[in-house]
């Protein structure tokens, strides 16, 4: 197996940083760990829906020893908010979601023979979920969310929201083949009227 250069890391810092030294490394031994804590930036889909930065994020994981490493398996949950995507209106509702990934040590079989963004790692005996936690939020919530499963969305004339104008609500358009025609037969019309 070829020697490969591995970028030195910084120890993480932060609530979503575990110390696994009072784990050990014996296979088998487990940890659970639960934590509640205000976000430090928004988790999710940028200006659409997520976690927002402030909100209360709760973790509770277990943690396991194995040979290559630590698994971590549980759930991260927290409150969401954004806008629908058809209508615009604000949307609040939680989110949980389940989390499992193993941290490798450093120089396992796991650690050299992947590449650095295959598999996480832990660094100085440390390991930090965020990363785990803000990608697995992300490809779960949803791309377009919507306030209601048939959201019938804003008027493209004047913008308003279809489900308060109800099912009368139209805007005359002129067929744009027709628009010169009419502007000749109206200025027309205006004329026969004067005289």
């Amino acid at each position: 197996m070829s020697e490969r250069t591995r970028t030195t890391q910084r120890p993480p810092t932060g609530p979503w940083v575990i110390d696994t030294r009072d784990l050990g490394r014996r296979p088998g031994s487990s940890r659970g760990y639960h934590r509640k804590f205000e976000a430090t930036s928004d988790f999710g889909l940028v200006d659409v829906i997520g976690i927002p930065s402030g909100a209360q994020v709760e973790f509770d994981v277990l943690l396991e020893s194995v040979v290559e490493g630590v698994l971590v398996t549980g759930t991260v949950s927290g409150p969401t908010v954004g806008e629908c995507s058809r209508c615009l209106d604000p949307l609040s509702g939680e989110v949980e979601v389940r989390v499992t990934e193993l941290f490798a040590y450093p120089d396992s079989a796991t650690e050299t023979s992947t590449d650095e963004d295959e598999v996480s790692r832990l660094v100085d005996d440390l390991l930090d979920l965020e990363p785990v936690a803000r990608d697995t939020i992300v490809l779960t919530l949803p791309a377009a969310p919507l306030c209601t499963p048939d959201c019938p969305g804003l008027c493209v004339e004047c913008g308003e929201k279809l489900a308060d104008l109800g099912p009368d609500h139209g805007h005359e358009t002129i067929d744009p083949r027709w628009a010169a025609l009419q502007g000749r037969f109206g200025e027309a019309g205006n004329n026969s009227e004067e005289n």
